[in-house]
């Protein structure tokens, strides 16, 4: 048996989540819905719109990033995982570190870190519950294979790979190297696609990834459509199934279409009132894995995914409480 059930590597962010209306989305020059890599002086300049201009506070501050949801929310239904991710020495990165230690996640970080700033994203949420984030990465733009552990990651059952690393070139290496020592030692292939954005702007980078072997892939049906070029479910099941041998492919309230490599289902979504669906396919993932790692089979473990995602929605913020995750895996 391996140490930990879940290897994560991707960005590592501080979530700063506000709460807007659609006219501010629409003021901006953002696109809703959608992630966009910022740099520092457009930060500083859609903080002060944010909260000089019109008045709006800050709702939630949280340790975050997409694959670091993933693994903290093992970690709380009481898997085994492990974080490679990369913090400046400021109090941002001390804030992410002591957040991903008290969530039960091992991680390469240590108390001696490099000068620098810690990624954060910025996270406007609308009444409809969709969320346009604007990311300045800081210094997790140079992850590298400097950060990965590889005797952890040989000791791991699944390796999950954030496609948000594909954007830098020190951290598709790393992506490309971890992908290697994980077929070397065993352990299981997974990668989120992460966002449209990413699957328009860097498909020859995914293709790379895909071309080497990757075993299970977890995407939304809007990256689905994007990636194969499909809009029918049917052809874009069809498309991701001659790529990906096992998927989970999230479709909102639909539920979750997936497969186990023989047979596709399409596991109903559980009713809920949508408040904030930041990282609602990080916790997917996360309890997908997580139910995996038990035994359990892919209909049983997308259903867990489901209802795991449907109380995480239904609040602010990219990660559950873990009362709440341990008394959801309690349910029948």
């Amino acid at each position: 048996m391996k140490k930990y059930d879940v290897y994560g590597i991707g960005n590592a962010l501080v979530d700063t989540e506000y709460e807007v209306d659609d006219e501010f989305i629409a003021a901006t020059k953002w696109q809703k819905g959608i992630m966009t890599l910022i740099e520092a002086e457009e930060r500083l300049e859609l903080i002060h719109l944010l909260e000089q201009e019109h008045e709006h506070q800050v709702i939630k501050l949280a340790g975050g990033g997409s694959a670091a949801n993933t693994v903290v929310i093992v970690a709380q239904l009481g898997g085994s995982a492990f974080y490679s991710c990369k913090v400046a020495d400021d109090d941002t990165g001390t804030f992410f570190l002591t957040d991903l230690t008290n969530a039960g996640v091992d991680t390469n970080l240590t108390n001696v870190r490099e000068p620098g700033v810690t990624g954060e994203c910025i996270s406007m949420v609308t009444p409809d519950a969709e969320r346009t984030m604007t990311t300045h990465l800081g210094i997790t733009q140079d992850f590298s294979t400097s950060e990965l552990s590889p005797t952890e990651l040989k000791q791991s059952t699944y390796l999950y790979m954030e496609g948000y690393l594909v954007s830098s070139p020190s951290a598709f290496e790393a992506v490309l190297e971890a992908q290697a020592i994980a077929r070397a030692a065993g352990t299981e292939i997974s990668l989120t696609l992460s966002d449209p954005a990413m699957v328009e702007n860097f498909k020859d980078k995914f293709e790379q990834i895909v071309s080497l072997g990757v075993d299970m892939l977890f995407c939304n049906e809007d990256e689905a459509k994007l990636w194969t070029g499909a809009s029918a479910r049917d052809q874009v099941i069809s498309a991701i199934r001659s790529s990906f041998p096992k998927f989970a492919i999230t479709c909102g309230k639909d539920g979750a279409i997936v497969c186990d490599g023989k047979e596709t289902s399409l596991i109903p979504g559980i009713q809920t009132t949508p408040v904030d669906t930041t990282g609602a396919g990080d916790i997917f993932a996360g309890s997908f894995l997580f139910s995996l790692c038990r035994g359990k089979s892919f209909k049983e473990s997308a259903a867990l995914a489901n209802s795991m995602a449907s109380k995480l929605i239904a609040n602010f913020g990219a990660r559950l409480p873990t009362e709440i995750a341990l008394a959801s895996l309690k349910q029948p």
